[in-house]
């Protein structure tokens, strides 16, 4: 009997789809595919490879009137945000416009006697494992690069937005591209570690849970297999005692609220300057007291629940916990807090790293706010913590915030400004936020290895 990967909507607790996953000889057959048609691909001229995918962002885009509600019934995003096609497009984009550049030879020397150059040579088949919170965005972050620069891609995606994958791929097979150059898979976890560990792909790049991505790195072990992750954050938001309050306040709220709490470089921790704080902490309460907690499908819902009952869980086990250790909550429960999936979100002061709620990942909508005196106590808080993805500093003076920065340990440093992915930039953390880096010119080194090329010239 085949298994079957089921999403639940958290709006109701219904199967809102369902699909058979493939089995062992099926997956590697997929990739067998990928694989054999990945020279073809390659050899297309650049400029055709970036027109095709840039047609199946288009077609993605055409399907965006059904994506929102579709996305509002797997994962609980309220419809009025109108989904993620903005990003969507601005990541392939990006990509697509510098990829002549990122993807150039490297041209070392030209000389009468020898010609020294590096290419850049794609890895051959990249699997794309990626997960439910920004389904669409994570996962074009791999796919559009991946495929410019030459690879196939095998894409496996959440359970919970088990639909995403279809789409995409639907999109980009209509747009031109090749079924067995991009393939959407439906994977048990067994047949997934069996596919790595038989060397059926060249390149991994996995987004999602730090036991995720220690289950893939075991998986690819002695395969040496490269394996890319961005994994679990706690990221923190700094104000400084200059920083415009207003900004800062409505900005780190919203980065630590938007989606549920439920984003990768979500706010989840807010150290203050004592001079600020009180008025911080009010106005944060303010904003929050004012959002509108129900079903997503109702526009005036401005936040969902979140994505599945059991995370939720994890962020009520972490309040309460906090809360029965001091810390005080804000937000009294909402009306339509049902105990499951629709979760009030939630500010806490008094707390302390002693307290889970500010070490471990919540990936929900709870924020512990602390005080500060100097940015050296800042820094030592915001540095105490197992993850590094991002970090927001809030001040008027931009040399400060550059040196406080430096001594930040994080893949990105942000001022005046939080929860945002600037395709520009390369996408990376450290500690166990994981390893790797996507978008940006690196993103595209990273999907391809150097090839050094040392051609001796004769005479005549």
């Amino acid at each position: 009997m085949s298994q079957t990967l089921k999403c639940i909507s958290p709006i109701d607790g219904s199967v809102f789809a369902e699909r058979a996953v493939l089995s062992q000889e099926a997956a590697f057959d997929a990739a067998a595919r990928a694989k054999a048609a990945q020279a073809a691909w390659a050899a297309r001229p650049l400029q055709e490879r970036v027109d095709l995918v840039m047609a199946g962002v288009a077609a993605v885009g055409e399907m965006n009137d059904e994506i929102v509600p579709e996305l509002a019934q797997m994962m609980g995003r309220p419809v009025r945000y109108g989904g993620e096609f903005g990003g969507f497009n601005e990541r392939a984009s990006h990509m697509a416009l510098i990829a002549a550049n990122a993807l150039a030879d490297i041209q070392v020397g030209d000389d009468a006697s020898f010609k020294r150059y590096i290419k850049r040579i794609p890895h051959g088949v990249v699997f794309v494992v990626a997960p439910w919170n920004y389904p669409y965005m994570t996962a074009i972050n791999t796919v559009a690069p991946a495929l410019i620069a030459g690879n196939t891609v095998v894409l496996k995606h959440a359970t919970q937005t088990l639909l995403v994958g279809e789409r995409m791929a639907q999109a980009f097979h209509a747009a031109g591209v090749p079924e067995d150059v991009f393939q959407n898979v439906f994977l048990s976890h067994d047949v997934t570690n069996a596919l790595i560990a038989g060397n059926a792909f060249d390149f991994v790049n996995f987004t999602g849970s730090v036991g995720g991505g220690q289950a893939m790195e075991r998986a690819a072990a002695g395969t040496f297999t490269g394996v890319g992750t961005e994994l679990g954050g706690k990221d923190p938001g700094y104000v400084m005692e200059d920083a415009d309050l207003d900004a800062a306040v409505d900005t780190l709220i919203d980065g630590a609220m938007f989606n549920s709490g439920q984003c990768c470089c979500g706010i989840e921790r807010i150290y203050v300057h004592e001079s600020l704080y009180d008025d911080f902490v009010a106005k944060a309460v303010e904003i929050v007291k004012g959002y509108t907690l129900g079903n997503p499908m109702d526009a005036a819902t401005t936040i969902g629940p979140m994505a599945n009952v059991r995370f939720a869980e994890e962020v009520r086990a972490q309040i309460s916990e906090a809360v029965a250790a001091g810390a005080v909550a804000h937000i009294e429960t909402m009306a339509a807090d049902d105990g499951g999936a629709y979760l009030t979100p939630q500010i806490l002061t008094n707390v302390t790293h002693d307290m889970r709620v500010m070490r471990d990942e919540s990936f929900g909508p709870v924020v512990g706010i602390m005080k500060v005196s100097s940015d050296a106590e800042a820094i030592a808080l915001m540095n105490d913590s197992e993850f590094g993805l991002t970090a927001s500093i809030w001040t008027k003076d931009l040399d400060r915030a550059a040196s406080v920065g430096d001594q930040i340990e994080t893949g990105t440093v942000f001022m005046n400004r939080a929860d945002y992915l600037d395709p520009g930039l390369c996408w990376t953390g450290c500690k166990n936020t994981g390893r790797g880096g996507g978008l940006s010119e690196i993103g595209f080194h990273n999907l391809t290895r150097p090839k050094s090329y040392h051609l001796k010239k004769t005479a005549g």
